[in-house]
């Protein structure tokens, strides 16, 4: 049982660890190159939330690396004190992507709203499915295996949401830095770019681990409707 869900898993894991090391080598490249406006994360929050229409973001700091995130809750970004207090092309960029999301917030953005909508169902869905697929095998009980699936597959769901809101969030991050000018010049423009892309990946090993997980249950699912029991 174990091997096997190891071997389904290993692509997932090998683009998780490609994806990390993307994201480590474009922030500690960026991170040391100052911006030419000399702009912390959050001078550069401050500096698009009045320029963007985002003045009800609340601006707080949060502890870690590359912990930013914006919540819709409650109309705050919390921002890393890498981020919040260093005027690197990274700090900016990385701010900016959250606004993305305020943006997104703003504007009612569909995908956002629907992965908003199906967290509780995901969070159900992630622990409960997998219970009634080992249920469902134990008893030899093909439906209720199945239902297991389903149940699961709504983490696949919010992964595949999840990539389109976070291309756009980046997306109009680098319209905001070109629209207000905080990007000076090509050099910081391809910084953005880079950091911005590099994170890209980070969601899509999110979904590609998350698909793979799904394919391991439903070959153990399959299990319920007969065949030699592995348990």
């Amino acid at each position: 049982m174990y091997l096997d869900y190891l071997l389904y898993m290993i692509p997932g894991l090998l683009l998780s660890l490609f994806a990390q090391f993307k994201v480590r080598s474009a922030y500690t490249k960026w991170s040391r190159v100052r911006n030419y406006h000399n702009l912390t994360g959050l001078d550069t929050a401050e500096q698009l939330k009045a320029r963007v229409g985002l003045e009800n973001v609340k601006l707080t700091r949060t502890n870690g690396t590359l912990t930013d995130h914006y919540d819709p809750r409650n109309d705050t970004l919390s921002l890393s004190q890498g981020v919040a207090d260093q005027p690197s092309v990274a700090a900016m960029a990385i701010t900016a992507h959250e606004l993305g999301h305020a943006m997104q917030d703003k504007t009612s953005y569909g995908p956002m709203r629907l992965r908003m909508a199906i967290v509780p169902i995901v969070s159900f869905g992630s622990n409960f499915g997998i219970i009634l697929v080992m249920i469902g095998v134990a008893l030899r009980m093909a439906n209720l295996a199945m239902i297991g699936v389903i149940l699961f597959s709504t983490t696949s769901l919010f992964s595949l949401v999840t990539l389109p809101v976070e291309l756009d969030a980046s997306k109009r991050a680098r319209k905001m830095l070109d629209d207000t000018g905080l990007v000076a010049n090509a050099e910081e423009r391809s910084g953005v770019k880079q950091v911005l892309d590099a994170a890209a990946w980070t969601y899509i090993a999110g979904l590609a681990t998350s698909l793979m997980q799904l394919m391991y249950y439903i070959s153990v699912a399959g299990r319920a409707s007969g065949g030699r029991r592995r348990y």
